[in-house]
């Protein structure tokens, strides 16, 4: 088979991989559809999902019961799905809202009731009928004394396998974990109890009494025997870690709910995807010629397989979820403008378009492996320690990251080649790289310290004009964030509830009571609501609202109903997401340092990424009045700590390059204006890309949409500025002989 034929059977294959994606992504795999886009989990901000409130059975829980519940409850939860919402509603209630499912019963058997825990020995025990001997399943009674351990004592259990010392067979069992507390008291239990049952009650009945066998004091507990299926001892975890919280809870009611930001929100951001997409593809193809035309197939590739991905990995997407799969286009399409400028300066010195393919993945394969691996590893601890939005967004992000590595060196080569198999293979088709003339951007290093200095201090200003003039609120805090009120009105069951409706019902809450709020749906059984969720409205507020909506909608005002709801992104979660962005941080620190092999470098590449962060914090701060701060103002954060660090790694790792081939009397300085201008045409191509795909989001996007859009849009430009302007000078001056440079330059002056 001659080269030519093999170039154009490999472009088919790969082709034709392309459109079985699509047809996939269309059609499914099966008269159920699985597969296909339309099969993809939403959450509940484009789909809606299932909502389900509990009760304490306590009269009068505190607010620290009531708090940590909601924390508890979150984790638990994400097993189900890493996108739920849980808030308080009222004093004693707990909601869960769980996107992108339709029945209410099925998530109500993975919950649980979350009812009390126990752990009891066995003897203290009696079946309600009075028997001695309660068999697992019944109902018991037993003094209160007795209790030795509840289930706030539990951190967690899983189900598991492992080998039976007394057969050698593979047998279930649940693992449980103690949290610090459990482990001491579980510890001394065990040690008096040897060779004695400990029962786990749960609402009453016998779950289990497995025997202790010896004295545990490391925390883990491992319960055997009885799990003849795995799905039993998933139950029992299950059980164990709904039981392991504060209050016991009864469930009250359940019920579908509409999505959060209507259909509307999500064909605008679907048209506005494939609108940024399609423009993406001309740029790359008008910018790189033959090449932008094997990025842009590498592009449509990508986007099948992401397709697929989230099906087969049941992933649930929700607007945070869609940021990180905006960045890891940005990051596939930085891999290939980082490829093509290589070919272009190979083809310069004279190779040929084959050497120039080869030559230039080797060169530019450090910086996209160092880029997305930095960027991996943020996701990663994101997704261990972060909750709720995090979580979701760090899934995405990973799926995406990994994706476009392989699309960008993989698929993008693979065409490239053949290509060149093909007989295409004239430089015209694939740029040359002109003579760049280095740009002195060192020498204007205290040019940036003052550009920088200015975004910080309008910062600070802003913040201080908030507290002044907006009552100490130095930010447009969503409901996210601070709670407030939640009015539902019941609608006929006749009715049907359409997105003009539920518009009608916020109009009427905004009229009434001067506050914009976020409206969903709900249908309990036939019983139909619209909602709208608020921040806290006064009683006045509240009674002109409830009126209002009477009047509009010809209901008696009984059927209208106000809660107050708490923050559905709690102290914890937004603590947890604190906690991993640092870990992150410090994470990307030690990996730069350590393939960088200087500690200057991670700290330069560090101190960019907090500017960036700054910067997007500015445009919460001075445009207040109409972006909020919400649960998708920490995925536009990490979204911007991913887009910077990854640019900033691409400019280093041309510096290190070049430094190898400088010589000792080649100053620094000179060596980092030459390799930002080697990289400068990348950095830029690379954010007009990503940045044509949030500006088509924001100009055709819904409101919320836009609030998310545009501080992206900033930090977009911020990203690119600060690889350049900033993260490159910094490492100058941290280093000692940036330093020494500087010192050589002032004495110089002054001797003149």
């Amino acid at each position: 088979m001659n080269s030519k034929v093999k170039g154009i059977l490999q472009v088919l294959l790969v082709l034709v991989l392309i459109a079985a994606f699509g047809i996939v992504a269309y059609r499914g795999i099966d008269s159920a559809h699985r597969g296909s886009a339309k099969n993809i989990r939403l959450g509940l901000d484009l789909q809606g999902g299932v909502s389900v409130t509990y009760e304490a059975t306590k009269s009068n829980p505190t607010a620290v019961e009531m708090d940590d519940t909601v924390y508890k409850m979150q984790k638990r939860v994400e097993d189900v799905s890493t996108e739920a919402a849980v808030y308080k509603e009222g004093s004693n209630r707990v909601t869960i809202d769980i996107p992108g499912v339709s029945n209410s019963a099925e998530i109500l058997k993975k919950l649980g009731q979350a009812g009390a825990l126990q752990f009891i020995m066995n003897d203290k025990l009696k079946a309600k009928d009075g028997s001695a001997s309660p068999k697992e399943g019944e109902e018991v009674t037993y003094d209160k004394k007795d209790v030795l351990l509840d289930g706030s004592m539990i951190k967690t259990a899983t189900a598991t396998t492992q080998q039976s010392s007394a057969t050698g067979a593979t047998e279930n069992v649940v693992k449980i974990d103690f949290n610090g507390k459990g482990t001491k008291t579980f510890g001394k239990i065990t040690g008096d109890h040897v060779n004695e049952r400990l029962a786990i009650v749960y609402d009453n009945k016998l779950v289990s009494a497995p025997e202790i066998q010896s004295e545990i004091t490391d925390g883990t507990a491992i319960v055997s025997g009885g799990f003849d299926e795995f799905s039993k001892a998933e139950d029992m975890a299950s059980t164990l870690r709904i039981g392991a919280l504060p209050l016991e809870l009864k469930n009250i009611h359940d019920n579908v709910v509409g999505a959060t930001l209507g259909s509307e929100a999500l064909s605008s951001s679907l048209l506005a995807g494939i609108i940024g997409f399609i423009l993406v593809i001309l740029f790359m193809i008008v910018m790189y010629r033959l090449p932008g035309v094997a990025a842009a197939i590498a592009l449509i590739f990508y986007v099948g397989a992401m397709l697929l991905t989230l099906n087969v990995l049941n992933v649930t997407l929700t607007l945070p979820g869609i940021a990180g799969i905006i960045l890891s286009v940005g990051m596939a399409v930085d891999a290939n403008c980082i490829i093509f400028t290589r070919m272009r300066e190979e083809m310069a010195t004279g190779k040929t378009v084959s050497s120039a393919i080869k030559n230039g993945f080797s060169k530019a394969l450090s910086a996209i492996i160092d880029g997305n691996v930095t960027t991996l590893i943020a996701a990663f601890v994101l997704y261990l320690k972060g909750s709720g939005t995090v979580k979701g967004f760090a899934q995405t992000l990973a799926i995406g990251i990994i994706l476009s590595m392989f699309t960008a060196i993989f698929v993008t080569r693979w065409l490239l080649n053949a290509f060149c198999a093909m007989g295409l293979d004239n430089t015209k088709l694939y740029g040359v790289q002109k003579e760049r003339k280095t740009i002195n951007f060192i020498g204007n290093w205290k040019k940036y310290v003052i550009i920088s200095g200015a975004v910080v201090v309008l910062c600070l200003g802003g913040l201080i004009f908030n507290a002044v003039t907006k009552d100490g609120k130095i930010l447009n805090y969503s409901l996210d964030f601070v709670g407030g009120t939640s009015t539902s009105v019941s609608i006929d069951g006749n009715t049907e509830i359409t997105d003009s409706l539920k518009e009608e019902v916020l109009t009427v809450v905004k009229t009434a009571s001067g506050v914009q709020g976020e409206v969903s749906s709900s249908d309990d059984k036939g019983v139909k609501k619209v909602t709208v969720r608020t921040t806290a409205l006064t009683e006045d507020q509240k009674n002109a609202v409830m009126t209002q909506l009477a009047s509009k909608f010809k209901v008696d005002q009984s059927k209208i109903e106000s809660e107050t709801i708490s923050a559905s992104v709690s102290n914890e979660m937004q603590r947890d997401a604190v906690v991993a962005t640092l870990i992150a941080t410090a994470c990307m620190l030690v990996y730069i340092w350590i393939r960088f092999r200087k500690f200057a470098t991670g700290a330069s590449a560090v101190l960019a990424l907090v500017h960036d962060v700054i910067v997007v914090f500015t445009v919460y701060v001075v445009a207040s009045s109409f972006i909020q701060v919400g649960s998708t103002f920490i995925a536009c954060m990490l979204t911007i700590v991913g887009y910077s660090i990854n640019d900033t790694i691409v400019v280093f790792d041309r510096i290190r390059e070049n430094k190898k081939k400088a010589t000792s009397r080649t100053e620094l300085s000179a060596i980092i204006n030459k390799s930002i201008t080697e990289t400068l045409s990348r950095s830029i191509n690379t954010s007009v890309t990503t940045f044509i795909m949030v500006f088509i989001l924001a100009l055709l996007g819904v409101s919320s949409v836009r609030q998310f859009a545009i501080p992206l849009i900033v930090g977009i430009i911020s990203g690119c500025y600060s690889s350049v302007c900033v993260a490159s000078p910094l490492w100058y001056l941290l280093t000692g002989k940036g330093r020494s440079e500087q010192k050589a330059v002032t004495y110089s002056k002054k001797k003149k």
